[in-house]
């Protein structure tokens, strides 16, 4: 009982934000033209600066299991290749192909996955999630980048230098990029023996704060407003299809063979509970109405995949209990 109580806190705030989007549409407080521009903004603006955040705290990266974050990383790109030919296969539009393929890599980590791994394991868990974290949500970022680049192509043969043109220039790769680099010149300066931290520059990182503080909850708010029962019938096979292999085959294959190389601790199990039980990236739905492919359908996929999710996290976390993990 106590793990899925542990399971259903660990998203039903989320679930609650969205219903509270989705009233605010229905009663006219919240309408879809406002909902779309407020999406942009919150990819161009509030998710990045989060994000920046995210990395500038992190203290110490000579405490990263360079074979944990191989794996995580590693998995998370198998599970992309594997699903181009399939989302091929399966799907005729592109634009739902680069959905769905979304759908099967990219987790909700920056806004799940560290508290969920802080619950699991605690301050240990949140420690090694966030260091995780500098690396896996730009991989997560790139890959998307390159599967919309990919399947908005059409019948044009995407080039690669459209490819790295399109990383570059996403919002959310810049800000954990410029979050990296004022990661290296604090580490300049703690060599050059200067006691020197963006945090004592007030007025400027209580801003960046402020700014970051927005971005789930305006996200999920966001969220809740552009999501339409009327489209569960359409896109019923998408929808199940999703959720079936975020919720259930992605959990299975990154933390069964995590645990069949019996080599991580509890804590590194907690983090990839965090990164492969958890649901689609709310930020995956702006991304994708500014790059072109099918957001109504990605946003159904969040939702759904965030109310089952708590079930994944609850297995995940109780046979790792059992099998004396954690």
């Amino acid at each position: 009982m106590e793990d899925i109580i542990f399971a259903i806190n660990a998203v039903l705030p989320i679930i609650l934000m969205i219903m509270v989007g989705y009233i605010l549409k229905k009663i006219g407080l919240l309408e879809e033209e406002n909902a779309k521009k407020l999406n942009t903004l919150v990819f161009r603006i509030f998710l990045p600066v989060m994000l920046f955040l995210n990395v500038y705290k992190i203290e110490d990266f000579g405490a990263i299991d360079l074979t944990f974050v191989f794996y995580a990383v590693g998995i998370t790109i198998l599970l992309f290749l594997i699903g181009i030919p399939v989302m091929h296969v399966l799907f005729k539009d592109n634009r739902q192909r680069s959905v769905m393929l979304q759908g099967i890599f990219r987790a909700n980590y920056a806004l799940v996955g560290i508290p969920l791994a802080e619950s699991l394991f605690g301050s240990e868990g949140s420690i090694m999630a966030s260091l995780l974290s500098a690396f896996i949500v730009p991989v997560f970022n790139i890959l998307a980048v390159i599967c919309l680049t990919v399947f908005s192509a059409g019948d044009k043969k995407p080039s690669l230098k459209g490819v790295l043109i399109g990383i570059a220039k996403n919002p959310l790769i810049q800000g954990i990029a410029c979050g990296l680099l004022a990661l290296g010149i604090r580490a300049a300066f703690v060599q050059l023996g200067i006691d020197f931290r963006l945090s004592q520059i007030t007025p400027i990182y209580k801003t960046l704060q402020n700014l970051s503080s927005v971005a789930t909850p305006l996200s999920l708010l966001v969220l809740g407003a552009r999501f339409e029962l009327s489209a569960i019938p359409t896109l019923k096979k998408h929808i199940i299809i999703g959720t079936i292999n975020r919720t259930v085959i992605v959990p299975l294959i990154g933390i069964s063979v995590a645990v069949l190389l019996n080599r991580f601790s509890g804590a590194q199990f907690a983090t990839f509970v965090s990164c492969f039980c958890t649901p689609v990236a709310v930020s995956s739905v702006p991304m994708s109405q500014e790059m072109g492919a099918d957001a109504d359908l990605m946003g159904q996929l969040v939702v759904w995949t965030t109310v089952f999710s708590s079930l994944s996290i609850f297995i995940a976390s109780y046979v790792l209990k059992a099998i004396g993990i954690f």
